[in-house]
């Protein structure tokens, strides 16, 4: 993907999913080069919860949802922050539209951000697939999870590490699909610059990495063997007990 010479940097992305040691997918990820707006981009996750097959169609409803308002999106009628917004609330009832009629109870997160043409990022999340935002290799803010152990942490009552590999580290206190509205976190940006890198994942990939890893491999590699690297890597260290796992990367790089 590349954008208009006079914007002065070309985004490259890639995307990268595996089913890991489950019986069904349940994870969609995409990324979305905007068909009319040169150098807006969106990269977006989704892990599915809920039946076999409940999960995976909340998670593609997610998707299509995006896809089709990331297209009839607009700068001059909207803003990027009230897309994901409007993404965040209609993929929620979509989700539970689908549960009535297949009387499952389909539930998906979602971690999705939107770089614009004026190197602007915004994000938006609910549940525990995270978002991160490196410059060079260093981490410059990652999304929080809407998880019981995050909100552990957040009090002090347990570290990151011990968060981990807590037994109720799966609880989230947050997602679309469910009775009440999905509380979902946005943020926005300024100032991207040429070697930044935005991602996205679920948590059977964030889950094996420090965040000075994935800066690491996300700063030395092109986007394409960065997800390959990670998504085999997180295969090697869940030993036969992995997620699903997603991630979607976009990298801002200087024009030749």
């Amino acid at each position: 993907m590349a954008t208009s010479s006079d914007v002065g940097f070309r985004l490259t992305a890639a995307t990268g999913t595996h089913r890991g040691d489950r019986s069904y997918q349940q994870d969609q990820v995409a990324v979305i080069a905007h068909p009319r707006i040169d150098g807006c981009v969106m990269g977006i996750v989704a892990d599915g919860m809920g039946g076999k097959s409940g999960g995976r169609k909340a998670a593609d409803q997610v998707i299509l949802t995006a896809q089709q308002l990331f297209e009839r999106y607009s700068p001059e009628d909207e803003s990027p922050a009230e897309l994901l917004s409007q993404i965040t609330s209609e993929a929620h009832l979509m989700i539970k539209l689908t549960a009535i009629s297949a009387e499952e109870e389909p539930h998906s997160t979602i971690a999705s951000f939107v770089v614009s043409s004026d190197r602007c990022a915004y994000w938006t999340h609910s549940g525990d697939s995270r978002i991160y935002w490196f410059r060079g290799p260093k981490l410059v803010k990652r999304s929080m999870d809407h998880s019981y152990v995050q909100r552990l942490v957040d009090e002090g009552q347990l570290t990151e590490a011990e968060a981990s590999s807590h037994p109720q580290s799966n609880l989230l206190t947050a997602c679309l699909g469910t009775v009440q509205d999905p509380t979902s976190t946005a943020e926005r940006f300024e100032g991207m610059e040429v070697g930044d890198t935005l991602m996205c994942c679920s948590d059977g990939l964030w889950h094996y990495f420090t965040a000075q890893e994935l800066g690491s491999v996300l700063h030395s590699l092109p986007p394409r063997e960065a997800a390959e690297l990670l998504v085999s890597k997180a295969r090697q260290r869940a030993r036969g007990g992995g997620d699903n796992l997603s991630i979607a990367i976009v990298k801002l790089e200087a024009l030749d």
